[in-house]
């Protein structure tokens, strides 16, 4: 059988890094930046106020207090965005807003609740500093200071900062359109009544759910039965909208195995790798365009499984990541586990928070069957059992690999 890490090269292999595209920042969230970001500005650009009071010259408010207030005229009202000039001389003052600019002469703001808040001559009743509430031009951003690396993943802090430094789009890669179909006679769409020997169809509906998850655009086509003519026009209507098609089922040694015996004439690869669950693969590209299909078994677990492990790290080639595998943790396990000879087992388990000294456990489900698809919604991580290893005792430490979105 092939090895976990060829069959992920392999994978990797179908895909070339993206090329970026200039992106209004409307649609910018979530994409992976293409270039570095410095800011043509200092931000703030100008001294500004940082709460809504009086902006002062402190000196003349260094002695004030509730027995001895200092009582200044107040000469203007700043709101944010006013570009009018003001000038405060001694024994003046000026209202203003948070954001405001400060007015020449100032060097302090009274916030409003250390005051009685008169409009013409008002009441302060406690010192301010030098610098009192004052934003200092350039003390957030200075200009031409980098804000934001090539290769940044754009979130929502990384959205307002594009937009702080005034750019309306940026050049970064788009989320790749992953189109997800399932394939079998027996399957039926959730909400409509089943038949003998049917069940309901959910890999389509996990599988889309762990691309979004994955940082992609993601159309779920739902499924098909296993006629191959109809299996393959399917494809070829898809491929419009795929940048990647994941499918599931038909990839085994069965009579009615359809996906590969369709695409088994179009160049795609059948494989079996060492990994439970989860051994028959599928892989190759489909199309004029060439575009990456990867086919996944159709037990649930094993689809799901097979996504976090072969999938997952060409989606994140193609947003312009590091294709890295799910993040890694030690823990011991509290129950002992098994695992067939010779293959590599993904196990479902729920790690533990670390404790003060930061040791985690992780305790394997009861349930590991390929099928048993119930167990995925109480586990957040996959406990990894080496090929050589077929039982490993309470308390033996392992590696865990922490599943997206727990």
């Amino acid at each position: 059988m092939k090895s976990v890490e060829q069959h992920i090269e392999d994978c990797l292999g179908l895909v070339a890094p993206p090329q970026p595209t200039e992106i209004d920042l409307d649609h910018a969230h979530g994409t992976v930046l293409a270039e570095t970001v410095a800011s043509p500005v200092s931000l703030p650009g100008f001294d500004n106020s940082a709460m809504d009071g009086y902006a002062v010259r402190s000196g003349d408010v260094a002695e004030a207090s509730p027995e001895v207030p200092a009582r200044l005229a107040v000469v203007a009202d700043i709101p944010a965005g006013d570009p009018t000039p003001v000038a405060v001389r001694p024994g003046m003052c000026a209202r203003i807003m948070t954001g405001a600019p400060m007015p020449d002469g100032a060097d302090a703001v009274v916030p409003v609740e250390w005051t009685d808040g008169d409009t013409v001559r008002v009441t302060i009743d406690r010192p301010a500093r030098p610098g009192n509430a004052v934003r200092r031009a350039g003390d957030d951003i200075a200009a031409g200071t980098v804000v934001l690396e090539a290769g940044s993943l754009i979130g929502a802090g990384e959205m307002g900062v594009l937009a702080a430094v005034g750019r309306r789009s940026v050049p970064a890669h788009p989320r790749p359109r992953v189109v997800v179909l399932s394939t079998g006679e027996e399957l039926v769409e959730p909400g409509r009544p089943l038949g003998p020997g049917q069940i309901w169809e959910s890999n389509s509906f996990m599988v889309a759910a762990a691309a979004r998850d994955a940082g992609c655009e993601v159309y779920r086509h739902g499924f098909v039965g296993d006629d191959p003519r109809t299996v393959m026009q399917t494809l070829e209507d898809l491929l419009l909208r795929a940048d990647v098609v994941v499918t599931t089922g038909g990839v085994s040694m069965g009579a009615h195995d359809v996906v590969k015996e369709v695409l088994s004439q179009k160049g795609v690869h059948f494989t079996q790798v060492a990994v439970q669950p989860g051994k028959p693969q599928g892989y190759g590209s489909i199309g004029p365009d060439r575009t990456p299909i990867l086919t996944l078994p159709g037990n649930p677990v094993s689809a799901f499984v097979s996504f976090q492990v072969f999938v997952r790290p060409v989606l994140l080639k193609l947003r312009g990541l590091e294709p890295a595998p799910l993040t890694e943790y030690r823990a011991r396990l509290t129950d002992p586990v098994a695992s067939p000879p010779g293959r590599r087992s993904y196990l479902r388990g729920s790690l533990s928070a670390p404790t003060a000294d930061g040791r985690r456990t992780v305790s394997p489900v009861h349930r590991q069957g390929s099928h048993q698809l119930s167990v995925l919604a109480g586990s957040n991580a996959l406990v990894v059992v080496p090929e050589d290893v077929t039982e490993l005792p309470s308390g033996t430490e392992v590696e865990v690999r922490v599943l997206p979105g727990t």
